[in-house]
């Protein structure tokens, strides 16, 4: 119900998971309980884990003693355990009683465990005593669940105490939660599979020579590079002379694992896409073979929807479930805390020169030191001076550069050293002063202190020879962290982040545990494969799992792995390995990835304690921004006033009195006193007592002498006779329509909804302040205890600061908009554009009507005022987006960024007359457009300027490039030049519509916004750069370099030229035997790697740069893998560890949090935020399209049975599944199954028209349509009949694709036959419907991006990335580049491309003669890219999908009101609008009220007056028009939550308003309702009394007749009298305390009201009713309270077709109906047929 209460429950059955394990040890058995036991077996645990990471024939043969290690420790921790099994199961049990052991889920555990060791004791017996088992045999299989013995070591830490109920809860609910996203993965995987297979289906054919035969392929008969190619001339890539395209039969292990053969193979290949890894490759193998178009389509939107859109939709799940189990987990974690100062205790102490904050401890030094001594330490010129060594340090550090000059290493640090000698003594004597100033204890009592006592110690140990350039050097370079505490703002940042470690380091640990129990299991899987060096051991097995959770080069990994377990086992097997891997790289990428954006969102959410102080001072910062007036403006202020003046020719008698310029006036309306001024201050001016506004501006009278402060005569006399001259001047206004009247002195305009004492005394309302105590027990949210009987009354005075808040807003406004005026009226060239053109001139009015004319939006009814309901209110809401001008530069923007795109190295604008003419003609149109703007608001000085913002100026600036580039038309243009900059700073003209549209400037301003943060991120990675470039450099700098001939090892040796094999094709084909490998003659060469070095600290810093974005990091593991030792590695994955797993999320927490702060939703409390989202899902529901059952036909009720029927469902979605699934192979004209598969296609096509034709039937025509799921299904079962003429007839390639086409349509349908699925893909929807705006700016910001790319790298020579599909030759093709490089695909490989200079290319005298690229341009432009769209757009996509998550996120218990409670009211709704209009009366919403069930139920016998409330609440909306069924759903839930925890200030103050007001005239109404009763009954009572007279009188003249009165005839009525039955006074009243009723009080929209009747009641009546039956039920007849009996059976009739027999409550109502009818037969209308006669 609405008034719902939870009941009281007992205490809660808490389970405890500690470390004291309680579940699986035995009490009984003593030795097992010891702590020394526990210990010793999670000991051994541990030694288990390590010893079958050590059990692998690589590491055995590294180190033969490994042999023995592992086989006793094994053996010794088998035997343990064993012990331990036998003695819980003799203690317990096996199977019997209910502690038995096995019926325990961690002994069956443990048992498993015991097992699978001494499966591996055996195993290692044989291996190693005896030849029955070989050293490189499978069998090594079965040791791999061995690794998960460490969850008995790890389970000790599961610390914690909750409801065992509510732990079970929140785990079925979220799996639930990730099941259901997983399903919507799968049906994405499954759609975009289906059309792979039908779209490409096998790409097999490549470029080949021509005398090659099927039987003799091999690695030279390919093309080199090896290319796809199309058979067909007019798509795809043809070969070249000499060459043939055919297809290659070559098996998988061979040709690779992806490809759309089957439905398995194209769901395998669109997973390794939607990972964005080597897609690319896929698609431009796709585009060479078929027509471009198709892989461009498919792979781009694949690429939005599957790795944008719906995985992103797991980070969504993650954290909502996340935030539920972050409050029951609290224990572990802890209380949210803030920096914590160890010496907390702070005193301010005050003097005469003002209050300083210091520490207690600060002024008991606890040291030797003296007291001068503490005062340096504690000085800001100490801590300036330290922070200056910490910087010149790094920037010595940073000094260090390696050369490849034959000179040693140690030449190049030499002098660093030295250096670093002389910091560590400085930064040592530091320490020791410290210590010697606070003492050791004061010293260690600060974690700083800590941290920097470590730096010493590392320092000085690295000073000894040997260790110098070690790993001790991470000491030296970790200096430079200290300086986060020099920014108050980033050591707040950081504590926020990092301060929580618990949470953070609990996810860390956890990772950590997944990846060393995947790398042991993956290890034991794989490591009996021969020449396969992945998995042969422990480190290397720990890389490939770390790699796969980076995503870098994880298909890979996969691929040689399913390879080499093919060549060692069976072909079968491969699947399996597939889905092992794919299983690893969901749960960690998906989920393991996203709890990591969980917990960082989580730090940065503030308390909930917090959120409303917050709101506050958000409100009270917004309500003073508005009072300043921009500089540009304020310069008038500068000025003196010289006002426009006006001369009098006629005594003012003779017209009427002009405007008086009210800053001259306002000069006699305040006089400065200080003596009140300084009382008021002391008062608190601005209360709700003085709303004074002061409009002064400086002190306007200057007189020689000072007045004095007492009042005198002549100051109220002036005083007075200003007032008079104002009053006559407001008076004038009044008649002149003037609304802005001129405060009086002393008075002053009352702001709008401030307090008023004396309407407080009256026990008036004012604002929304609540006076009459008031009890609204049954609106409480879930029956909280703790807010029953609290009153609005009782609020806190901090709530009431809302109106006051909003009187200063509109205080600010007023004196902001008064300063423009007197500015207006004592500066003529104020508002004046270019200072000419007059402010208020006809020439002027024109332009500003052209620059501000726009499609009017509103609608509304010239008469009533009201808004009409028009079709595709959308469009027109588009239409009315801009103004007519904007519309037309957006078109001209628009074709002129086309005309840009056709722009290339040989088709110039300089030199085509076409090009030329769009440029001039965007010139031309953009003079204008900024011309008429400029004299319609102005250039800088007026208040709507053109240049009043940043837009402006961008806008000036893409004028004047473009307006000299037009008068220019250079036609040489040198590369790198000051006129290529020109052309590049041209290509900026796409985001002219950044500022023609509205939205797009907002998501621009929004991303402003949080620049803080973002830059706070920002230097928190480039500190984590600049460590770990700073520590590479001295460890690796000039170690790198090696020969490019691998033979070669020494420097001297590395001359002449080697032959070097040429690469060919990823495929694994080789040359035949009398064949050799591709190869060519190369000079040898000794140099860097190619993309990277650690020679200094910049290209250190560009590599940790590129392997931030997961890109490069394998280049760099594996060259320091092999020249450095594999111990060199780890230094690579700590980065990658760091500052991508943890610094990259938390861009997405910054980006999303800002994003949640700038919609407004950062600062919503639990129950706020709740209230949003069920807002936006009531903003969705829409009443069922379900027509009612036709029960008066009876063949259309038998159809509508049958279409309703479960059964019947379920048998449309199989055949839609069918149907779908017969896609999984591609339909070929030349294949004999593409018949059968359309005839099977075809008769369920038929089986869809068979289902639409029913539905018709049923629901009639109309009422079909009115469902747009029914319309989608007729145009698509319409297209399948269309199809299926076309195959029996035409059978052609296109016919086929035609068909399966309209199956993937159908697919869609099962979306909505699954709730989950629907509500998910409506998610999904409402995000991109959101996120237009974004992505239509990222696709400018791309454009825009492109078009330099064209001028910059158009003419780039290949390379690495560079090639033909991938280059800037034209802006289409920089677009699929840059989309590209989005997703992170090789961008660092297309940048160091585009850096290409000489003597590796060859120069030009213009950018497009030149083959060679730009190094500085290339840096800027990749990174400032990639930075801008990857780690700040993309995650505002993040961002929207997380906002609408909630679409469907909701639980039965913490939800408001949850989807099935919203199903409820629409069945209801349906029950009642018959007409499907999605509008009903409004007397028919007692209908609705009575029939809700569930927590929407309305009680009128315990909920009268709420029911009263709600009814009049929807008649006062509309003034008794009809409601909508949002009405009615908007007006339910703002009764069934409690407003004042859900509602924020604004919207709560404006509901107890509206409820205040509906209490009173509902009471009003009471009260008059009472009163006309009242007379009523007085009436009533003096007719009975006179016609007992009357009686009494005739009885006296009239005799008694001797004969009674025949009785009437069968078929006569008796005749009787018209004022009501003889009945004395008591017995009416008796009557009507027994048998009256209580109706729901009449609402003026009520037509009951307009005229009076006379109430009897019916003896018989009341016979046959019990007494209050009908107590408290309102009157729901549709005419009034009574109705005609000639009308009894129509309404019954009409109640019966509003309520049909399917519905549930429907016969109680059917009953009540019944029940009124009879009771108003009996009396009321009884008395309207008398009063009729």
């Amino acid at each position: 119900m609405l008034g719902r209460k939870q009941s009281l429950r007992g205490d809660h059955i808490l389970v405890d998971y500690g470390p004291e394990e309680t579940l699986n040890e035995s009490v009984e058995i003593e030795w097992a309980n010891k702590r020394w036991i526990r210990w010793l077996l999670r000991i051994c645990s541990l030694v288990s884990l390590v010893s079958v990471s050590a059990n692998t024939p690589k590491s055995k043969e590294m180190y033969p003693s490994l042999k023995y290690i592992t086989f006793c420790s094994d053996l010794a921790i088998t035997f343990f355990f064993t012990v331990e099994m036998v003695a819980k199961m003799q203690a317990r049990g096996i199977l019997k009683g209910e502690g038995s052991y096995l019926k325990d889920r961690w002994c069956q555990y443990d048992a498993s465990m015991v097992f699978f060791l001494w499966i591996s004791v055996i195993l290692q017996m044989f291996e190693e005593m005896t030849n029955w088992v070989e050293k490189h045999s499978y069998l090594s299989i079965l040791r791999a669940p061995r690794p998960l013995i460490v969850v008995r070591l790890i389970r000790i830490f599961l610390k914690f105490s909750m409801p065992k109920n509510r732990l079970k809860q929140i785990i079925k609910r979220s799996s639930q939660q990730i099941y259901n996203v997983t399903l919507f993965f799968l049906f994405f995987m499954s759609l975009y599979g289906l059309l792979g297979v039908q779209l490409f289906g096998e790409l097999r054919n490549h470029c080949i020579k021509n005398d090659t035969t099927d039987d003799k392929i091999s690695l030279n008969m390919l093309a080199i590079p090896d290319t796809f190619c199309s058979r067909q001339s007019d798509s795809g890539y043809q070969c070249p002379e000499g060459m043939k395209c055919a297809p290659l039969d070559l098996s998988k292990n061979i040709s690779g694992f992806n490809g759309f053969d089957d439905f398995a193979t194209s769901i395998f290949t669109v997973y390794q896409a939607a990972s964005q890894e080597g897609w690319v490759f896929i698609m431009y193998r796709a585009i060479d073979s078929l027509p471009g178009w198709r892989a461009t389509f498919f792979f781009t939107t694949m690429i939005f929807f599957l790795s944008w859109l719906v995985k992103n939709v797991f980070i969504a799940v993650i954290t909502e479930t996340f935030n539920e189990m972050r409050v029951q987990f609290q224990q572990i974690w802890g209380m949210r805390g803030h920096i914590e100062q160890e010496t907390t205790t702070q005193v301010l102490l005050g003097d005469d020169h003002g209050w300083k904050l210091l520490h207690v401890d600060d002024n008991k030094p606890r040291g030797w030191a003296p007291k001068w001594c503490m005062k340096v330490v504690v000085s800001a010129g100490y801590y300036m001076l330290i922070m200056a060594a910490i910087v010149t340090n790094a920037v010595a550090a940073a000094s260090i550069s390696f050369k490849h000059d034959g000179r040693e290493r140690k030449v190049f640090y030499q002098h660093y050293y030295y250096m670093e000698v002389g910091f560590t003594i400085f930064f040592n004597l530091e320490t020791i002063f410290k210590m010697w100033c606070l003492g050791l204890r004061g010293y260690w009592r600060l974690s700083i202190h800590k941290f920097e006592l470590l730096l010493a110690v590392g320092t000085t140990l690295r000073l000894c020879s040997d260790l110098f350039m070690t790993p001790l050097t991470y000491f030296q370079v970790l200096r430079i962290v200290r300086l986060i505490k020099a920014s108050p703002i980033l050591e707040d940042f950081v504590y926020k982040i990092f301060g929580p470690g618990k949470k953070l380091g609990s996810l860390i640990l956890f990772t950590m545990c997944l990846l060393l129990i995947a790398s042991s299991i993956s290890m034991q899987l794989f490591c009996f494969l021969d020449d396969f060096d992945k998995f042969e051991t422990f480190a290397h097995a720990f890389m490939s799992m770390f790699q796969i959770l980076t995503q870098e080069g994880w298909v890979e990994v996969m691929d040689e792995t399913m390879i080499k377990t093919m060549r060692g086992t069976k072909d079968g097997i491969a699947p399996v390995v597939a889905i092992y891997f794919i299983l690893y790289h969901l749960f960690v990428t998906l989920i393991v990835l996203s709890l990591f954006v969980a917990v960082i969102l989580d730090n940065l959410e503030l308390d909930e304690d917090f959120k409303k102080l917050k709101q506050m001072k958000a409100r009270e910062q917004s309500a003073g921004i508005q009072e300043t007036l921009p500089l540009r403006l304020r310069v008038f202020e500068k000025f003196p006033d010289r006002p426009t003046m006006a001369r009098l020719h006629k005594v003012p008698s003779d017209f009427s009195l002009p405007k008086v310029r009210e800053s001259f006036m306002r000069q006699y309306l305040e006089e400065e006193q200080e003596d009140e001024d300084g009382m008021a201050k002391v008062r608190g001016v601005g209360g709700p007592e003085d709303s004074t506004i002061s409009f002064r501006k400086r002190r306007p009278i200057k007189l020689l002498t000072s007045l004095s402060h007492p009042r005198n005569a002549d100051y109220e006399k002036k005083k007075r006779g200003v007032a008079n001259i104002i009053c006559d001047a407001n008076n004038q206004r009044l008649l002149l329509g003037d609304s802005g009247q001129i405060p009086f002195p002393g008075k002053g305009l009352q702001p709008y909804g401030t307090i008023r004492k004396h309407r407080l005394d009256q026990n008036m309302r004012s604002g929304s302040v609540k006076l009459k105590q008031q009890n609204y027990d049954h609106l409480k949210e879930n029956g909280d205890i703790g807010t029953m009987n609290r009153t609005s009354a009782s609020r806190k005075v901090q709530d009431l600061d809302i109106k006051m808040l909003q009187a200063k807003r509109q205080q600010a406004e007023m004196r902001r908009n008064q300063r423009e005026e007197d500015l207006r009226e004592n500066h003529p060239y104020f508002d004046t554009p270019l200072f000419a053109v007059g402010r208020e001139s006809r020439f002027r009015k024109f332009c500003q009507l052209i620059v501000h004319s726009r499609y009017d939006t509103s609608h509304k009814d010239p008469i009533t005022g009201k808004e009409r309901k028009i079709k595709y209110k959308r469009l027109h809401n588009l239409l009315g987006l801009v103004t007519y001008l904007d519309w037309l530069m957006i078109l001209v923007t628009t074709l002129s960024c086309i005309s840009l795109m056709m722009e290339n190295a040989k088709y110039r604008v300089t030199q085509e007359p076409m090009l030329q003419i769009a440029e001039y003609a965007f010139v031309v149109f953009m003079s204008l457009e900024l011309g008429l703007k400029i004299l319609a608001d102005g250039l800088l000085f007026t208040p709507k300027a053109l240049i009043r913002d940043m837009a402006g100026v961008l806008d000036l600036f893409i004028y004047t490039v473009s307006l000299v580039f037009a008068c220019w038309m250079p036609d040489l243009v040198p590369p790198q030049s000051g006129t290529q900059l020109l052309l590049i700073l041209r290509c900026l003209r796409p985001l002219r519509i950044f500022n023609l549209v509205p939205h797009m400037r907002r998501v621009v301003s929004e991303l402003c916004k949080g620049f803080k943060e973002i830059l706070l991120v920002s230097v928190l990675l480039i500190v984590l750069l600049f460590v770990f470039a700073s520590y590479g450099v001295q460890m690796y700098g000039g170690r790198l370099a090696r020969c490019n001939d691998e033979t070669i090892t020494d420097r001297k040796d590395c001359v002449g030229v080697f032959v070097r094999k040429i690469f060919v094709t990823k495929m694994k084909l080789e040359p035949l035997e009398n064949e050799k490998y591709p190869a060519m003659l190369v000079p040898r060469v000794w140099a860097n790697p190619r993309r990277f070095n650690f020679d200094n600290i910049g290209n250190a810093m560009l590599a940790l740069f590129e392997v931030l974005s997961f890109k490069g990091w394998l280049d760099i593991r594996d060259v320091l893998k092999i020249r450095l030792g594999i111990a060199s590695t780890i230094y690579i994955h700590i980065f990658v560890f760091l500052g991508c797993m943890i610094g990259l999320t938390l861009f997405v927490g910054v980006v999303i949090a800002n994003y949640s702060e700038n919609k407004g939703t950062a600062l919503l409390t639990v129950d706020q935020r709740r209230w949003c989202d069920l807002k936006k899902r009531l903003k969705i529901a829409q009443p069922l399209h379900l027509p009612p059952r036709p029960d008066g036909r009876a063949f259309r009720a038998f159809i509508y049975d049958i279409t309703q029927n479960i059964y019947f469902k379920r048998f449309v979605a199989i055949s839609v599944i069918i149907n779908s699934s017969l896609l999984s192979v591609a339909w070929k004209q030349e294949e004999e199954r593409t018949k059968t598969l359309a005839v099977v296609s075809s008769l369920l096509n038929l089986v869809f028209v068979v289902e639409v034709v029913m539905k018709l039937i049923a629901f009639t025509p109309r009422g079909y349509w009115q469902s747009r799921r029914n319309r989608y299904d007729l145009f698509v079962t319409m297209l399948g009949v269309v199809w299926i003429i076309l195959n029996y007839t035409v059978q052609t390639d296109e016919s086929h694709m035609f068909g399966f086409m309209v199956n993937i349509l159908r697919f869609f349908t099962i979306t909505g036959k699954h709730a989950t699925l629907k509500m998910l893909m409506l998610t999904v929807g409402v995000s991109v419907y959101k996120s237009f705006f974004i992505i239509m700016g990222m696709f400018l910001l791309i454009l825009s991006y492109a078009l330099a790319g064209c001028i910059l790298f158009g003419t780039v020579k290949y390379g690495e990335g560079i090639g033909r599909q991938a280059n800037f030759q034209t802006a289409t093709n920089g677009i699929t580049l840059l989309f590209r490089i989005v997703t992170g695909e090789d961008w660092n490989k297309i940048m160091h491309d585009c850096m290409v200079a000489p003597p590796f290319c060859t120069p030009g005298l213009n950018y497009w003669e030149t083959d060679c690229g730009n190094f500085t341009g290339s840096l800027i432009f990749f990174c400032s890219f990639y930075v801008i769209i990857t780690y700040i757009v993309l995650n505002l996509l993040v961002a929207i999908i997380m906002e609408n998550f909630s679409l469907f996120y909701s639980n039965e218990e913490d939800a408001l009101l949850s989807y099935a409670d919203i199903r409820n009211f629409q069945n209801t709704w349906n029950i009642v609008d018959v007409n499907q209009r999605g509008v009903i009366p409004v007397r028919k919403v007692k209908f609705i009220l009575r029939l809700l069930k569930g927590r929407l139920e309305v009680d009128p016998e315990k909920d009268r007056l709420l029911f009263k409330h709600m009814c009049y609440e929807l008649e006062r909306l509309h003034n008794g028009d009809d409601v909508t069924f949002h009405d009615v759903l908007n007006m339910l839930s703002y009764r069934s939550v409690d407003i004042r925890k859900s509602l924020q200030l604004e919207e709560l103050l404006g509901r107890e308003e509206l409820e205040y007001i509906i209490e009173e005239e509902v009471a009003k109404q009471t009260i008059r309702n009472w009163l006309d009763n009242c007379l009523k009954k007085k009436s009533a009572k003096k007719e009975q009394i006179s016609d007992i007279q009357m009686g009494v009188d005739e009885d006296k003249k009239v005799p008694i007749p001797d004969k009674e009165d025949p009785e009437p005839k069968e078929g006569e009525q008796p005749r009787e009298r018209k004022k009501g039955m003889i009945v004395t006074c008591t017995e009416s009243i008796s009557s009507i305390q027994e048998g009256g009723r209580k109706f729901l009080a009449p609402t003026p929209s009520d037509s009951s009201q307009r005229g009076e009747k006379h109430t009897r009641h019916d003896s018989k009546s009341r016979k046959t009713r019990p007494a209050g039956t009908n107590k408290n039920l309102p009157h729901l007849s549709e005419g009034g309270e009574g109705a005609p009996a000639s009308l009894t059976g129509q309404l019954s009739s009409d109640i019966k077709a509003v309520l049909p027999r399917s519905a549930s409550g429907s016969g109680e109502v059917r009953d009540w109906w019944r029940e009124q009818v009879g009771y108003n037969s009996g009396s009321d209308v009884s008395d309207e047929m008398e009063d009729d006669v």
